[in-house]
């Protein structure tokens, strides 16, 4: 990368510079190439002041902005340096927003390893982008009064479930333990600020199957606080939920996120993820048989009608028999760009008819998580 250059704002004058910026949220842009810098800066200039610099530059920028926009090749490891010469900056601004130019479990991987707080394809979704970027409520909800680093214990979940999803597409060990410190601090955040919270805090700042993950683990937290189960059987259930659906790393991202009904093949492929991720899984060191049968059995039926091994009644054991209303629920509860969010009520209506596949006294026990908590 070479002819590193920064790109301000173009306003008439210095005076014009300030009373942008006091008028409009002010946007940094990164980006590994001139062209990126021009396209992203062109984009959002009619509604934000924007300043922009070139990943081989020096740093220079010194005010705070309210977001950052990066826009970069995250294979290539120079430009993955470059972005973590910048760290001490990023973390500052409460929105940092990256344009993958490959949607692959890797590199979505790699931008929230990097701090994204949420991840877009290119400029494909301005509309998306340019929405994130006026959320007047935005990341903040993550910040605690008075304290310019952000609470990041949505961060730091999300991160894990990328670097898993990472390990299984590339190889790499595992880090078990960072997952299970990453489903505690999710689980201290729910007993202190409550479900809805975190609902609405990883609605906002996620995408697909990370948000569905973040949810899972949520929602199956609340649950198993309102059973009164004891903090043994919550780390095993807040485990099972942060690794249930790791076996997706295995599956194209255009079938995971298609918006529409899969076809046969596709469907398929989808049921291929939980023994996927049971195999992945299963030579781990500090994965409990409870969690390896969470992961392996999430989506089977107490009349036998689910996958992948047609299991019925008493072979589904009590752990498994929550994280499938939990990941149910969080699945019809969250946001997809190409379908609106469906209420709460509406899909714990959905869980009360699934008559003979989950059972009755646990749904009926969910009511309050699902309606009230």
């Amino acid at each position: 990368m070479r002819n590193a250059r920064t790109i301000p704002s173009p306003v008439k004058s210095e005076g014009g510079t300030r009373a942008a910026r006091s008028a409009r949220p002010f946007v940094h842009v990164l980006a590994d190439s001139s062209d990126k810098l021009s396209g992203i800066c062109a984009a959002l200039e009619p509604q934000f002041a924007v300043a922009g610099e070139r990943l081989d530059a020096e740093a220079k920028l010194s005010q705070v902005p309210s977001a950052i926009v990066v826009r970069a090749e995250l294979r290539d490891v120079d430009t993955i340096a470059a972005i973590k010469r910048r760290s001490a900056r990023l973390i500052k601004a409460t929105k940092r927003i990256f344009l993958v130019e490959h949607l692959s479990h890797v590199c979505i991987s790699q931008a929230y390893a990097l701090g994204a707080t949420l991840v877009l394809p290119g400029l494909t979704h301005k509309a998306r982008l340019l929405a994130a970027l006026a959320d007047p409520a935005g990341p903040t909800s993550d910040s605690p009064a008075g304290s310019a680093e952000p609470d990041n214990a949505v961060e730091t979940a999300a991160t894990a479930i990328a670097s898993m999803f990472t390990a299984v597409t590339v190889g790499q060990p595992l880090d078990v333990d960072g997952t299970r410190e990453a489903g505690r601090r999710i689980a201290d955040r729910i007993t202190e600020h409550g479900l809805s919270e975190w609902l609405t805090t990883v609605r906002r700042h996620h995408e697909g199957t990370y948000q569905h993950c973040l949810l899972v683990t949520g929602v199956a937290i609340d649950f198993g606080l309102s059973l009164g189960v004891r903090h043994s059987d919550l780390e095993r259930l807040y485990s099972a939920a942060m690794f249930h659906d790791i076996g997706k790393a295995r599956i194209p991202l255009a079938i995971l996120d298609k918006p529409g009904r899969l076809d046969a093949a596709e469907r398929a492929m989808i049921e291929t993820h939980p023994t996927a991720g049971y195999d992945f899984l299963k030579d781990h060191e500090n994965i409990s048989p409870e969690i390896l049968d969470a992961v392996r059995h999430h989506h089977e039926y107490l009349d036998g009608s689910g996958y992948p091994d047609a299991l019925a009644g008493e072979s589904i054991n009590d752990i498994v028999r929550i994280l499938t209303i939990s990941d149910i629920f969080a699945a019809l509860i969250e946001h997809r760009h190409y379908k609106p969010t469906m209420p709460r009520s509406d899909a714990y209506d959905i869980l009360c008819g699934m008559t003979g596949k989950l059972e009755k006294a646990l749904v009926k026990a969910f009511k309050e998580v699902a309606l009230s908590r």
